[in-house]
């Protein structure tokens, strides 16, 4: 057998493993969904951090270093703030409101925290959850194909299927004790290649007798320039829209359940310096990657730029270290769909039929009802993935968009002003929401400014408007 089938194959097997494992660990929702709250902070950081950036940072930031050049690095600077703010502002907090209100899912932290407007505030986020992780979840099985295209001259459809298969497999026999624990190791084999490929890539070119610096200077000006050659207002809008990637990661429900799963709240800072960590050299990592294939391929040699980072390992390294990134590509995927899969399930299962339906069923009986929800997600999720043609990178842009500004704010101004309504909430979600949908239709509004920062600010407007309006009318943010 080939040798990088047969890691892949290992890999593959080591996930299911876990998946069998704790299956029976999951005795209710609470620990099918929220491991109990019983994580520790290292389990937390590198479980967050690989559900974070999936296929996106090994396959489609390096796809678009290697297409636009250095102007992507304003992206990785924007993720980066991202990173180090939500850790340090929202994580610990939002933790403490999630036991103290007895949440475990996003809908119920918002619905729980308001003594009315619960339902409202409940269905509306279970709705905007449900829209834009479609779009989250097919771009990861979307990865799975092109990265077993280029490693195994598979079809993409087979390769988008075995991925779905997997990873649907063990998140509905494990919940989230297999998800965090597979992610653990996802997020070493990710952390792993975006290191060492950039270096295997450096002494090859210099084996080779090839300047970097030349090879760029050759390079079209926009691909060596910081702001892809444009001047004015263009430069602003490109650098603000590199950088409001940040503004995302305080409104993403895989991300924020991470979070409330910790067991000891006071060590939040442990998991935080680990997740910075991990964070500054993977994102260096994946703009080299981009950046160095320039050097080695040329700007012309990929007609999807997307598959620059499985063709390099494939290039690059022996057989069974090649099987190893490649398996960290696969596992970017699986970290972060199995965590989409998991809060859309919870979303369905908990805020649905337990909440909104008020079905009445026992702890073990609901715990099976969300292994097959997970299954019905899973593949609902897998015929939108088979059917869309759009690049993984612009499928995570709309979803981040859509989740960081339905969300973000509304989290933001709750868990730090006391004057936030329910009503200021609802509206920020539902202006989130539908400003992503309408200013990314309208593409030459996105042009101008990103839709992720346009979006974002329309929002947190929302939110502080309507609850100085509301709360000025009912009195206490508490009682309405």
């Amino acid at each position: 057998m080939d040798a990088t089938l047969a890691g892949f194959i290992l890999y593959l097997l080591v996930m299911l493993v876990i998946g069998l494992i704790t299956y029976r660990k999951n005795e209710s929702n609470a620990d099918f969904f929220l491991g109990g709250r019983k994580m520790n902070p290292w389990v937390v950081a590198l479980s967050e951090r690989s559900a974070g950036e999936s296929a996106w940072l090994l396959l489609g930031l390096p796809g678009a270093a290697f297409a636009l050049g250095f102007i992507e690095i304003w992206t990785a600077l924007g993720c980066l703030l991202g990173i180090f703010f939500y850790w340090q502002v929202i994580a610990s907090r939002i933790r403490l409101l999630s036991a103290k209100t007895n949440a475990i899912t996003l809908p119920d932290v918002f619905s729980n925290h308001f003594s009315r407007g619960g339902p409202w505030l409940r269905i509306t986020a279970m709705v905007i959850i449900v829209f834009f992780f479609t779009f989250y979840l097919a771009a990861q099985f979307n990865g799975a194909g092109k990265v077993l295209n280029v490693t195994f001259g598979m079809n993409h459809f087979y390769g988008m299927m075995i991925g779905a298969v997997i990873i649907v497999l063990y998140t509905m026999m494990g919940g989230f004790l297999a998800v965090v624990w597979t992610d653990v190791i996802q997020g070493v084999l990710m952390f792993a290649a975006l290191v060492v490929l950039p270096v295997a890539a450096m002494v090859k070119l210099a084996e080779n007798g090839v300047v970097i610096q030349d090879v760029m200077a050759k390079s079209a000006e926009g691909a060596r320039n910081l702001t892809g050659g444009r001047t004015g207002w263009a430069a602003v809008a490109v650098v603000a829209g590199g950088l409001s990637w940040a503004f995302g990661y305080m409104g993403q429900p895989h991300l924020l359940t991470k979070f409330m799963s910790i067991g000891d709240p006071e060590k939040m800072k442990i998991s935080r310096r680990i997740a910075f960590v991990w964070a500054v050299p993977a994102f260096a990592g994946a703009i080299a990657i981009g950046i160095l294939g320039t050097a080695m391929y040329g700007n012309n040699f990929f007609a999807d730029t997307e598959r620059i980072m499985p063709q390099m390992a494939t290039d690059l390294m022996p057989a069974w270290i090649a099987g190893i990134l490649i398996s960290a590509a696969i596992a970017a995927m699986m970290s972060t769909a199995d965590s989409l899969l998991l809060v859309v399930s919870s979303t369905v299962a908990e805020d649905f039929c337990h909440h909104v339906l008020r079905l009445r069923l026992s702890p073990k009986a609901m715990v099976n009802l969300s292994r097959l929800v997970t299954l019905s997600v899973g593949l609902a999720a897998f015929v939108i993935a088979i059917t869309s043609e759009k690049l993984i990178f612009s499928m995570v842009s709309y979803a981040w968009a859509g989740l960081g500004s339905s969300f973000g704010p509304a989290i933001l101004l709750m868990l730090w002003w006391k004057k936030t309504t329910w009503q200021g909430v609802l509206a920020g979600m539902i202006t989130g929401a539908v400003s992503t949908v309408v200013w990314t239709e309208i593409h030459w509004l996105d042009q101008m400014i990103s839709v992720r920062f346009v979006s974002f600010i329309v929002a947190f407007t929302a939110v502080v408007v309507v609850s100085r309006v509301t709360l000025g009318r009912l009195g206490s943010a508490a009682s309405v």
